[in-house]
């Protein structure tokens, strides 16, 4: 059985995530706090973490930061801000996904499913692709270059493998987000132009002069024949 952390400093919102969770067959932590958030994922090791923003103690995205410096465990994030520079803010500190409150618990939880089975599904492919001095191994969902590990978060992994199977194919940022969700649903497309930012932040030698994922201006991305 797989382990949510439902992060809420609201008691009614915990509960009723919590609630369909568990009906939806997760075993499901709680914490109200930033501190003790991160003391439950430091000791449970939840299989995803669902994270408000607005935490008393410690802000949600300094969470949200140190648990990227910690691991690379998923994370959905709970927003009552509608800015477009919040949603962007969360992505480039490496969420997976997010939500805006209000939100439908019923969606919460196929979100949650939605990137629990991207992570399995990139653990189960076994292959492993190799370009030029990368090397993606979808068992371990690690890539490296020169031999050197790269810290991806799993979406950030998944958008590059999908990248990098098939060099030369360009993506529109709608097709990337279908690879990444496994589902067409509505979503944040500016959220692709961030994380491949910090995809080339991280995998890129000059990310100023990409040599892996290249923009095709007015179309979308690919990776490099």
């Amino acid at each position: 059985m797989k382990t949510v952390l439902v992060v809420d400093d609201e008691p009614s919102i915990a509960q009723i995530a919590g609630d369909y969770l568990r009906h939806g067959g997760f075993c499901v932590l709680t914490a109200s706090n930033g501190v003790d958030a991160l003391a439950l994922a430091r000791e449970q090791r939840p299989d995803l973490i669902v994270l408000d923003l607005g935490l008393p103690r410690m802000d949600g995205l300094e969470v949200a930061k140190t648990l990227r410096r910690e691991g690379n465990v998923p994370i959905i994030m709970l927003t009552a801000r509608i800015e477009e520079s919040d949603r962007l803010v969360g992505l480039e500190l490496g969420a997976d996904d997010y939500m805006t409150k209000p939100f439908s618990p019923r969606e919460l939880v196929a979100r949650v499913r939605s990137v629990l089975r991207r992570v399995d599904a990139a653990g189960a492919g076994g292959d492993v692709v190799r370009r030029g001095d990368l090397v993606i191994d979808n068992t371990r969902m690690q890539v490296t270059r020169g031999g050197a590990p790269i810290d991806f978060t799993p979406t950030e992994f998944q958008l590059f493998a999908a990248l990098a199977r098939q060099p030369g194919r360009i993506f529109t940022r709608a097709q990337l987000l279908d690879a990444v969700r496994g589902t067409n649903v509505d979503a944040f497309e500016r959220a692709i132009d961030t994380h491949i930012k910090n995809i080339r932040r991280k995998a890129e030698p000059d990310p100023r002069s990409p040599r892996y994922i290249l923009t095709v201006y007015g179309m979308g991305y690919k990776f490099a024949e």
